[in-house]
């Protein structure tokens, strides 16, 4: 007998309903919100709203895409955390609903655990034990894997992520949100070392991304005040400037850490796991390190159900069920 599981994420602006079956993604739609790109941000109310809105055509078209029946499936899961909590509640609550509406068991899974087995989706799949880079735009953490559920965060960030560093000195360059991925593209046409900025060196494996900010305040007011001209005509250096300092910063950390661990297995995940600038010179450290690289499709880099999915295949395995007293935790740690 196949055992069967819908997946629903709602953490943050990505509305999405998958299903898998022992194991196969069968499916991963995903609706996006663009209703935050005028406000600069993530506006938390008009994203729980929006997943609202969302969320039963998203599931509808999961299940009918899959070709199988509400009556086949055998657990429903959904992300509990982290996340914003307007967010959570609303695909929390129809998980609940759902699954006790069919009498089938739930299957709660923690966000960031996800994006790191989002890599057992496909093949070639990473060896255990390996260490994974996860940089998104709330989270950026060094973390050791031993098995599907036994993982361990040796290394965080003690202030911002390094996608909010990307969006937030993109808004600086006055260019609209999301502006991570603008500064990737505009990255491209430019030079990397054409400006220099201070990478932080904090003790051990953590990472700060507070002050290059403050950094690229300061350069960029000094700037203008000699020319007022100054961004627009050199967007493409000042870009690549940035995404120089912000990769240059990850990567110092993470070959830190796969020395430290004796570790050749190396994955990244998260939604700056797309940044082409961080998978070129991630692909070159490899190569002088002798490391063997795992990035995952980019469907799979931003939130989606699929890799809340093959989270809750592992769980399903070991038997890990939750009640239906079960609450989101924005905070929700490993």
């Amino acid at each position: 007998m196949k055992v069967n599981i819908l997946a629903i994420e709602s953490s943050c602006d990505e509305t999405s309903a998958a299903v898998i079956s022992d194991g196969k993604i069968l499916n991963n739609i995903i609706a996006t919100q663009s209703v935050h790109e005028k406000y600069g941000g993530v506006v938390p109310e008009l994203a729980s709203r929006a997943h609202q809105q969302h969320l039963i055509p998203v599931v509808a078209e999961a299940m009918n895409d899959s070709g199988i029946l509400k009556k086949d499936l055998h657990a429903v899961a959904f992300t509990k955390g982290p996340g914003l909590m307007g967010s959570l509640m609303v695909g929390v609550s129809f998980a609940k609903s759902f699954a006790y509406a069919l009498g089938i068991p739930l299957i709660e899974v923690n966000h960031m655990q996800a994006h790191i087995l989002a890599h057992f989706i496909d093949s070639p799949q990473p060896k255990f034990p390996f260490v994974c880079l996860t940089v998104s735009g709330g989270h950026t953490q060094l973390v050791l894997v031993k098995d599907y559920l036994d993982m361990e965060i040796i290394g965080e960030t003690t202030d911002d992520a390094v996608g909010e560093a990307f969006d937030k000195t993109a808004k600086l360059l006055g260019l609209p949100y999301p502006g991570g991925p603008l500064i990737d593209k505009y990255a491209k046409e430019g030079n990397p070392n054409a400006y220099e900025f201070p990478i932080s060196d904090i003790p051990g494996l953590n990472f700060s991304f507070s002050g290059i900010k403050t950094a690229v305040l300061y350069f960029l007011r000094d700037q203008i005040k000699d020319n007022p001209g100054f961004i627009t005509e050199n967007l493409a250096d000042i870009c690549a400037s940035i995404q120089h300092t912000l990769v240059k910063t990850l990567l110092q950390k993470l070959k830190k850490a796969a020395q430290m661990h004796n570790v050749k297995e190396i994955a990244i995940a998260g939604g700056v796991s797309a940044n082409s600038g961080l998978r070129e010179a991630l692909k070159m450290m490899a190569d002088k390190q002798g490391w063997k690289i795992y990035i995952p499709k980019f469907e799979y880099c931003t939130d989606n159900a699929a890799m809340i999915a093959m989270a809750a295949h592992f769980k399903y395995q070991k038997g890990e069920f939750s009640g239906l007293d079960v609450v989101p935790e924005a905070r929700m740690k490993f």
